[in-house]
């Protein structure tokens, strides 16, 4: 089944590729790249949360259960979309361009890997550009915290840290603004 047939995900694996392969990484056949490729996993965890909920809607006489249409939506909104496309700027001829929602995909990363947190949706609006052209950028990140959670400051500041941090070193784009958003929370488990 293709998924997305113009997809390539940043380590430059298809998302197709990554689809077709669910049944065997999950049967413990995963080759070296899917075993070590932070790219892979978050796709390969967003396909199966949409295989997952598709095959509920499919199986499920009843009405939903009350989580499915938030599972859902969770899996739509991390549907790849190019978005627009954002200027790095550099000093040699030429230039180098990367998607909106490639820079999405860094910074939700990288707000998922603070612990007790788990990145739900991330804007990222030009707002200018800077002397040596690169865009500079406001990003909103909405967020779900784990219930129980009693250093919600610290994981907060830990997500601001590591969001500034790789928006920097891993796309190079410094950040005008950083809006971090709490809407939700979960339990262990979801």
């Amino acid at each position: 089944m293709a998924v997305n047939q113009d997809y390539e995900l940043p380590c430059g694996r298809e998302l197709d590729t990554v689809w077709d392969r669910l049944d065997e990484v999950g049967a413990g056949r995963a080759d070296e790249h899917e075993l070590s490729c932070p790219h892979c996993r978050t796709a390969r965890e967003s396909l199966l949360a949409l295989r997952e909920a598709t095959q509920e809607l499919v199986t499920e006489p009843d009405p939903p259960p009350p989580d499915l249409v938030g599972r859902i939506m969770s899996a739509v909104r991390a549907e790849v979309r190019r978005g627009q496309m954002l200027n790095l700027g550099t000093s040699e001829p030429g230039g180098v361009e990367v998607s909106e929602q490639a820079v999405a995909v860094v910074l939700r990363y990288a707000a998922d890997s603070a612990g007790d947190v788990r990145a739900r949706r991330v804007r990222v609006r030009t707002v200018g550009v800077d002397d040596g052209g690169a865009a500079r950028v406001e990003v909103e990140l909405t967020l779900a915290v784990r219930l129980g959670n009693g250093d919600r400051g610290q994981s907060l500041a830990r997500v601001r840290e590591l969001v500034t941090r790789a928006a920097a070193a891993r796309v190079g784009l410094s950040l005008e603004k950083l809006d971090l958003l709490v809407e939700d929370v979960y339990e262990d488990g979801e």
